[in-house]
């Protein structure tokens, strides 16, 4: 069965899946991107390559959620999967089920971060990026995905309707904030710990969760990137490749975000910012 790496774009999903795949894939945490290719994201093309024939076409894509998810879980392994998916029901099509969902580990962030985050990422301004996050989004095939022979369409909906989509309900759930995670990595790895051993069986001692957090720092992850050793970047129109790892703890909104965009996303998402203390 799945145990789902969920979180909107750009709220530490790679940063989550680099701690995992070290913990899991690598026999004392020295963490590589090699390892990356481990946890794989799905919807990806080669999940449906047998059961749709246009990889173009969303209607097609959702109707075969369940069955490509009942394929992967023929193994009767458990998988770990990344998705930004969100988990919606559209129409008479989940986009997983208890059948075939194990658990799930959702990452969140400030979605007053999040605004550079995407600026930078999807290459927009501060505004659209705003927008971004307010309007239902659909990302993952077309042009900007060209270079990524894998892209599949993904249903992003609102920041908010996305993350209630996976935190809903909370059995077999593991909630972590972004912030929490700079702030005291030690103890978030021990939670994603105690967390993926009610599911699955790996060895750890206090050696390796050191050196996973070595490994796995911002500061790392983006030598690494530096040195050409990552191989997921987006691009730009222009095919210009786009450094993924770019500001990390230096994503400061109040540094970032004028009054307007401040306002628009906290009047539109405050519920949802007080339930995680961001407000």
């Amino acid at each position: 069965m799945i145990i789902w790496l969920a979180s909107y774009p750009k709220s530490g999903n790679t940063w989550l899946r680099s701690i995992i795949s070290a913990l899991l894939y690598s026999k004392n945490g020295d963490f590589d991107f090699e390892l990356l290719k481990k946890i794989r994201q799905f919807p990806e093309k080669q999940f449906f390559k047998d059961i749709i024939s246009d990889f173009s076409n969303f209607d097609e894509i959702k109707r075969n959620w369940i069955t490509a998810q009942e394929k992967i879980n023929l193994s009767k392994n458990v998988r770990i999967f990344k998705t930004h998916q969100g988990k919606y029901t559209l129409g008479d099509h989940d986009f997983t089920n208890n059948k075939n969902t194990l658990a799930v580990i959702y990452i969140v962030r400030d979605p007053r971060n999040l605004v550079k985050s995407l600026s930078h990422h999807f290459d927009l301004t501060l505004d659209e990026a705003c927008e971004f996050l307010l309007l239902p989004k659909m990302i993952g095939n077309g042009e900007r995905w060209s270079e990524r022979k894998d892209g599949m369409y993904n249903l992003l909906g609102k920041w908010n309707d996305h993350y209630r989509s996976w935190t809903t309900k909370k059995d077999h759930l593991l909630l972590i904030r972004y912030e929490d995670l700079e702030k005291d990595i030690e103890f978030q790895v021990n939670r994603i710990i105690a967390f993926l051993k009610k599911y699955t069986k790996f060895k750890t001692n206090i050696n390796k969760n050191n050196k996973i957090i070595e490994t796995t720092s911002f500061g790392n992850l983006q030598n690494m990137e530096r040195e050409n050793k990552f191989i997921e970047n987006a691009f730009s129109p222009e095919k210009k490749k786009i450094n993924f790892f770019h500001l990390g703890p230096k994503n400061q909104w109040r540094n970032n975000l004028n009054k307007k965009i401040i306002e628009k996303i906290e009047n539109n998402f405050s519920k949802e910012m007080e339930e995680l203390n961001y407000l």
